[in-house]
């Protein structure tokens, strides 16, 4: 940024008369020169997104969370009218703690609790089972052949009868660990969801239908008559709305994070009036990105809940540093109006820059094949893009009005000109050569140390049970039950086999889907496999005296095509309409990432060696097919995201700097916080994962701040002619503390996450304290000891900055020597 800047005019100015109101750069003089109209657009911009924000709602689409154009994930797009109950769906198991399922007031409240879920908005009627559908069938060989009927009996009226024909129909249905629990004192209503509400035809509104189960286990739970029930529901729609119920704790955690950062501004400046401006411009910023997202039609989901967040503490970051510079020049007897564009001059470059980096670490979220991760990029991005107004032009301007408290300024003034001792001194020590040297090598230790823990990061859920909330949460209490009480879990991994219309009849087609069952079935944390041809094994069995030596699959199509009508009268999920689409579904113990791993390595594996122009077998549906899906996403995305937010900010420190010394001693701090924040996820048990992964994008795009800051001013005063040493001890003065003190602030506010009941949001606010806290030291620290080798002779283009007199002020030295730079890089300066 090119300027008209004279000696005479950066000297401490309090007569406004003696200011040359046209010096400074255009943008400059376009803001300051015109501070009331900058005023009022911000206070009409306000105030129309703060109406606009005041129709953001809260939901999550399945569909957003999943990798739409992964191979997987197409194959069962595209297969998904065709594969009954392998997309979303709701288990709700109703359990009788005093009794077992046949007590009649049992099942009279199971047939209440399945008419409610059965006639909810969203349900997927033609296939929802449960003991009261007719689609629930037994079947049984007869003298006379096969025999079979609803499982509820027609003429069930809750006599001792009616309860004895239903005691025999589910031995008949086999439905133990299917829709009846192994100790019979519970059963399962399984729901399968549309993408649509049936009756508005709108997106389904998770919460909503969160919120409608919940008020049926509350109506329902307890004592029923002689039966005393409890109701357990898991599935994406419950665990969002779980998510989405914790959402209104945040407000909460939002306010503690904004009280945090005033005490310790505060604390810091003792000046209510700065310190109230700097808090007001980053909640104004947040208000400006919820308005405007909610006029692009975007919805706030659990992973985008937090964005506001770290802008509101970004801008933190930012305006602490313009008020600290603003302070500083009123306390030397500048008048605030020309200390504010003293400090615009000094760190606006800085700061933009500082938030572009910000916003390449949100943008490079972009590149990851997940929608609600996208929309997560885009609304930080306008977030930090808002920053520059509020933070970096408004709160300027701003105090350029109010200025700072007197008091505030001179006690400022007296702790820079005092002899910096303590952790300080420390700090400048590392520009000497035996203290660099030696941090250096400590720093390398650490970082080999991390890199050896980080190479045992794992790609997805390290625990059972939905891993976005908490192990003791009711949703994992819930899972862990019917894993416990049901041999069909509700982490499903499909193989879709596809082939021509009526191909899955074909006597080959039937024997290899079987092949792939008995294969699935000795990878480890496989329950069991259910498909088309263990229904024709048991019927064509049936067909012949139910005996064992007939349990097999029989080359005589007639006999197939017989056992395969049959089997569709009670198990329709089995293959489509046309027979041309069947699952080979296996039931897994959980969805952990080792599990994954191996079902899609021998699924794969079967899949390669087997398919033909005839029938193919693709990968993959269920809720544990799209988790695999997930994680094969994630784990490509990981290294690939990393390599595009490093090589997005070395360009701009490139820019800002002019120097790859310099460039390498801004990136390394980052580059070592990288891995041993890696380390620490192994270290915690955190996966990399949707909610984990942007987390350390994030953590390098907000840290490179630290070190725009500080490496700013130090070349600044090196390029005047200051040693290392002393340079490197003004930048301390002049921008350190304010760094240590944001750190510090930041870490603070996110370190309240860790309180969360969602247990994602707990793991990012450990991994964003830890990377806050450590960018931050290794910013102070590593910078000057990296500089004793890289940048210790700096010089300015041309001839040498001649040192300003004895008793000139810093802030004049260091304009001074950006007007050599930029005059001698531009001979006819804006």
């Amino acid at each position: 940024m090119a300027t008209h800047n004279t000696r005479d005019n950066l000297k401490s100015i309090s007569n406004l008369d003696d200011f040359n109101h046209q010096s400074g750069s255009r943008l400059e003089r376009l803001i300051f020169n015109h501070r009331l109209l900058v005023i009022l657009l911000c206070t009409l911009v306000t105030v129309m997104l703060g109406w606009d924000s005041a129709r953001l709602t809260l939901n999550a689409a399945f569909e957003k969370t999943i990798p739409l154009n992964q191979p997987y994930i197409r194959n069962f797009l595209d297969n998904r009218a065709e594969l009954k109950g392998l997309g979303n769906a709701v288990r709700v198991v109703v359990q009788n703690r005093s009794g077992d399922i046949y007590d009649p007031a049992y099942l009279q409240a199971l047939k209440h609790i399945n008419d409610e879920l059965f006639l909810t908005p969203g349900v997927d009627r033609a296939n929802v089972k449960s003991l009261w559908m007719p689609v629930v069938r037994w079947n049984e060989v007869t003298e006379e052949g096969f025999a079979g009927g609803p499982v509820m009996p027609d003429n069930y009226t809750g006599s001792q009868a009616s309860i004895d024909a239903l005691r025999q129909n589910i031995g008949r249905a086999q439905l133990l660990g299917n829709l009846v629990g192994t100790d019979f004192r519970s059963s399962m209503i399984f729901v399968p969801l549309l993408d649509k509400d049936n009756t508005t035809g709108q997106p389904l509104d998770y919460w909503e239908l969160s919120k409608r189960l919940e008020s049926i286990r509350a109506q329902y739970s307890g004592t029923q008559g002689t039966a005393d029930l409890d109701i357990r529901i898991v599935g994406f729609s419950k665990v969002v709305g779980d998510l989405l119920d914790g959402l209104q704790q945040m407000i909460l955690y939002f306010a503690v994070a904004a009280v945090i950062a005033a005490l310790i501004i505060f604390a810091w400046t003792r000046c209510v009036r700065s310190t109230a401006l700097v808090l007001g411009c980053s909640c104004i910023a947040v208000l400006w990105q919820l308005g405007l997202i909610a006029r692009m039609g975007y919805a706030l989901d659990p992973y985008s809940i937090l964005v506001p967040f770290l802008v509101f503490a970004i801008g933190v970051s930012h305006g602490a540093q313009k008020m600290n510079g603003i302070m500083q020049d009123v306390a030397r007897g500048t008048h605030r109006l020309v200390a504010a564009r003293y400090t615009f001059r000094r760190l606006f470059l800085a700061g933009v820059t500082a938030l572009v980096a910000d916003a390449v670490g949100f943008g490079v979220l972009m590149l990851i094949d997940i929608p609600v991760i996208q929309d997560l990029a885009i609304t930080a991005s306008i977030g930090v893009a808002l920053l520059v107004f509020t933070n970096l032009i408004l709160l300027p301007v701003m105090l350029s009005y109010t200025g700072v408290s007197p008091k505030a300024a001179a006690r400022s003034l007296r702790a820079e000109q005092r002899q910096a001792g303590g952790l300080w001194r420390l700090l400048e020590r590392f520009t000497e050569r035996r203290w660099a040297a030696a941090l250096l090598v400590v720093s390398a230790i650490l970082t080999v140390a991390g890199f050896v823990v980080s190479t045992q990061l794992k790609i997805g859920d390290l625990d059972a049970g939905a891993s976005e909330l908490r192990p003791n949460s009711r949703y994992n209490l819930d899972n862990a039950y019917i894993n416990s009480k049901y041999s069909l879990s509700s982490d499903q991994f499909a193989v879709i086999v596809k082939t021509k219309a009526e191909g899955c009849l074909e006597y080959q087609t039937l024997v290899e889907a079987d092949r792939l069952g008995w294969v699935l079935q000795q990878v480890p944390g496989v329950q069991s496999t259910v498909s088309l041809a263990d229904a024709v094994r048991k019927i064509t069995a049936g067909s012949y005296e139910g005996s064992p030596k007939w349990m097999s699959i029989s080359p005589n199509q007639d006999v197939l095509n017989y056992a395969a009508r049959t089997a569709s009268t009670s198990n329709p999920e089995l293959f489509n309409n046309d027979c041309s689409v069947m699952p080979v579904v296996a039931y897994l113990t959980d969805h952990k990432a080792r599990t994954l791993d191996q079902v899609v390595q021998a699924a794969e594996a079967f899949a390669t060696a087997h398919s033909t122009p005839e029938r193919q077998f693709l990968l993959a549906a269920g809720s544990a097919g799209i988790e695999a899906a997930t994680n094969i996403v994630v784990r490509k995305a990981n290294l690939t995201m990393l390599m595009y937010v490093y090589a997005a900010v070395i360009v701009l420190c490139f820019i800002t700097f002019r120097s790859w010394r310099a460039v390498v001693v801004a990136v390394v701090p980052l580059v070592i916080t990288s891995i041993l924040c890696e380390a620490l996820m192994v270290l915690l048990g955190m996966g990399v994962k949707v909610a984990t992964l942007p987390v350390i994008a994030l953590g390098v795009g907000i840290g490179v701040d630290y070190a725009l800051y500080l490496l700013s001013i130090q070349l600044a005063r090196q390029r005047a002619g200051d040693t290392l040493a002393e340079a490197y001890r003004h930048a301390l003065r002049i921008t350190g503390k304010v760094v240590a003190l944001v750190g510090v602030t930041l870490a603070a506010g996110v370190i309240t996450w860790a309180f969360s009941p969602i247990k994602f949001q707990a793991d990012m606010g450990i991994l964003l304290t830890f990377m806050f806290l450590w960018n931050m030291l290794g910013a102070l620290a590593l910078i000057p000891a990296l500089s004793h080798f890289l940048l210790r002779d700096v010089h300015v283009f041309g001839s040498p900055v001649v040192l300003p007199p004895a008793g000139e002020t810093s802030v004049a030295l260091e304009a001074k020597a950006r007007t050599v730079q930029c005059t001698q890089a531009d001979p006819n300066p804006v």
